[in-house]
């Protein structure tokens, strides 16, 4: 069967799939992805000869990545078939900066102090007078002699060309290898911070940035090839945040699709939360709007999936595959429509909080799925604990790789996960700026369990849903909780929102609620 056909069929399935399933609009074949070659990944080569021994990692990073796009990444399905899902991961704030402030340390938003994208408490400015730049697992497994990358999407605020004192476009510490953007949302005519150096890219399809990183990426495993040093690389695409930018190849796929229209499309929850109250049901121009973004973010991660086919291809023409673990995640999910919320994030719903987490690598079992539940606090650990460094005690998360390698069980594991958000302050500068009816929550704790959401609001606004019979979290139940369970969850929401380090969050986030 002809390369061609194969991408055809896929394409066919993929819309059926939409229609039946989510109840999207019909699609045809010329939704197709690209014709033409695309970067093959053959079966794992063994180690090179005098490679080292210490396992490398590449993590994929994506922005507002949501559950929904899955299906339309064969690479990343590929990743699902090839390794091990998380099917439980959750993020600690359903919002760019406090969440990859918890990746890169560890901790919860209330020990990183990094709550929002700017001000006082959110930003690249309170990640770095917090000392979190310290806490980041880069210096760590540096000086345990990894040579380390990061290429993207930094912390909001940040620019290429800031100093922060040193006279000269700033390296945060830990990074041997530094390119880095700050306005990249558009993917062209943006600046990269190369090391120290400051390039601009501009308007050519060969400077679109997730090909960029991509590229760069190879170069880097390239070099790790060549110097036989383990090396730990992030790559953080600005994909598929708006403006959902895709590759000028992929601008004209999928012309059909549709977002999705589950039950909790345009439906409100009942009771209706006070923050909610004036939400409209969505008119016909909104629901078409809705479909054109969604649109939008389908055709720009279709160049995430071949930068992850490219880079796992790399890995294997440089015998490094078999050594070299693959994560693959997003900072925060994304609504487009549920719950009558116009297209954003921020809320404690699952379509906000809970998004991919996918791993291929030394010894992780194929095709297996991992119902633990997990958090973005427990990546840095984890990175540190697989290069042979242990789980820092310090940091709030816990490391993943027993359950990673196959372990069905882990003493004590944790029963809630922990979301803190705080109202943002509004700034014309952050990308993430909501309007009310894009779903702008009051500050608010919540806890995740296996089964149930539990939110606290600060002006007294209290949600609970039962995720195992009311998955799409339709059915607020909060006045139906007895006193002693509202009790029992406020209890371990408190111990969750106050603990620091590993053996106190583990304890608090074990208590049953």
């Amino acid at each position: 069967m002809t390369y061609r056909l194969r991408r055809r069929r896929r394409a066919l399935a993929l819309c059926a799939g939409f229609a039946s399933v989510l109840l999207l609009g019909a699609c045809t074949s010329s939704g197709a992805r690209r014709e033409g070659p695309a970067p093959s990944v053959p079966a794992s080569a063994s180690t090179a000869p005098g490679a080292q021994t210490k396992p490398n990692i590449v993590f994929v990073l994506t922005d507002d990545l949501s559950w929904n796009l899955v299906s339309s990444m064969p690479h990343v399905e590929e990743l699902q078939r090839d390794g091990t899902t998380f099917s439980d991961y959750f993020v600690t704030d359903s919002l760019c900066c406090p969440s990859r402030s918890s990746m890169f340390t560890g901790d919860y938003p209330h020990n990183t102090g990094v709550f929002t994208n700017n001000g006082d408490d959110g930003g690249y400015a309170a990640f770095n007078r917090n000392g979190d730049e310290k806490k980041c697992y880069a210096p760590a497994m540096q000086k345990a002699g990894y040579r380390t990358g990061f290429m993207g999407k930094y912390l909001n605020g940040y620019q290429p060309a800031d100093t922060d004192g040193t006279g000269k476009p700033y390296v945060p510490p830990g990074w041997s290898e530094w390119d880095a953007a700050g306005n990249g949302y558009p993917e062209f005519d943006y600046d990269l911070n190369e090391n120290g150096k400051v390039v601009h890219y501009g308007h050519e399809p060969s400077d679109y940035l997730t090909d960029v990183v991509g590229r760069k990426a190879k170069s880097f495993i390239d070099g790790a090839a060549t110097d036989h040093k383990p090396f730990m690389l992030e790559l953080a695409t600005f994909a598929p945040h708006a403006p959902s930018t895709p590759a000028p190849r992929d601008a004209h796929l999928f012309p059909g699709i549709k977002a999705p229209r589950g039950p909790a499309y345009d439906t409100a929850p009942s009771p209706v939360p006070a923050w909610q109250r004036g939400l409209m049901p969505l008119s016909g121009k909104e629901q078409r709007s809705i479909d054109e973004k969604f649109a939008k973010r389908v055709r720009s991660v279709q160049a995430v999936d071949d930068m992850i086919a490219g880079v796992r291809a790399e890995l294997t023409a440089k015998g490094l595959a078999d050594n070299t673990y693959l994560v693959f995640t997003s900072d925060n999910g994304f609504h487009m429509g549920e719950h009558r919320l116009r297209p954003g994030k921020q809320t404690a719903y699952d379509t906000d909080i809970k998004v991919p987490l996918m791993v291929v690598g030394p010894q992780v079992p194929a095709g297996r799925t991992v119902s633990q539940l997990a958090e973005n606090v427990d990546l840095s650990p984890t990175f540190q604990d697989l290069a042979g460094l242990g789980a820092p005690a310090v940091a709030d998360g816990r490391s993943l790789a027993a359950l990673l390698h196959g372990s069905s069980q882990v003493s004590g594991w944790r029963r809630a996960v922990l979301v803190e958000h705080h109202h943002p302050g509004s700034a014309k500068d952050d990308p993430d700026a909501a309007p009310a009816n894009s779903g702008n929550p009051p500050t608010y704790e919540a806890i995740r369990t296996a089964d149930a959401v539990w939110v606290e609001y600060a002006d007294g606004e209290r949600e609970y849903y039962d995720v195992a019979s009311d998955p799409d979290e339709l059915h607020n139940r909060a006045a139906s909780l007895t006193a002693a369970q509202r009790t029992s969850l406020h209890s371990v929401l408190v111990a969750l929102q106050h603990c620091a380090g590993a053996a106190a969050c583990a304890k608090a986030a074990a208590l049953s609620p």
